[in-house]
C-alpha cells in the first residue's frame, strides 16, 4: 500500500505565496509521475501541474509562470511552489502519485489540503 501525505494548505491574501508538499511512503520500487490538481466548490477537479521521473513538467495555463512543480526522488516528495496567488486559485488541492510497487502499478491520491486566498 502506498500512502501519500500532503501539507502546506492555508489561507493567504491575493499575490502571496504558498508551498504545498506531497510525500510518498510504503512499498514503492520506482516513481514515474507525480501531479497536483485542484477541484473547487461546483468545478470539476483538473490537473495543474504534473512532473515525470525525468523531471519534465507541464502545467495548465491558468497557472503557467506562477506556479512550479519539483520533486526529491530521494525524499519520494513533490513540492508545488504558488506565487502571485489569485482568488481564484482557491480549491482543494490533491497530489496524485503514479508508479511501480512489488505487487504491480500504482495510481494513489492524497487526502487534500485546502487552499485559499482572499480578495
Amino acid at each position: 500500500q502506498v500512502q501519500l501525505a500532503e501539507s502546506g494548505g492555508g489561507l493567504v491574501q491575493a499575490g502571496g505565496s504558498l508551498r504545498l508538499s506531497c510525500a510518498a511512503s510504503g512499498s514503492i520500487f520506482s516513481i514515474r509521475t507525480m501531479a497536483w490538481y485542484r477541484q473547487a466548490p461546483g468545478n470539476q477537479r483538473e490537473e495543474v501541474a504534473i512532473i515525470t521521473n525525468s523531471g519534465s513538467t507541464n502545467y495548465a495555463g491558468s497557472v503557467k509562470g506562477r506556479f512550479t512543480i519539483s520533486r526529491d526522488n530521494a525524499k519520494n516528495t513533490m513540492y508545488l511552489q504558488m506565487n502571485s496567488l489569485k482568488p481564484e486559485d482557491t480549491a482543494v488541492y490533491y497530489c496524485n502519485v503514479y508508479g511501480m510497487r512489488p505487487t504491480g502499478e500504482f495510481y494513489s491520491w492524497g487526502q487534500g489540503t485546502q487552499v485559499t486566498v482572499s480578495s
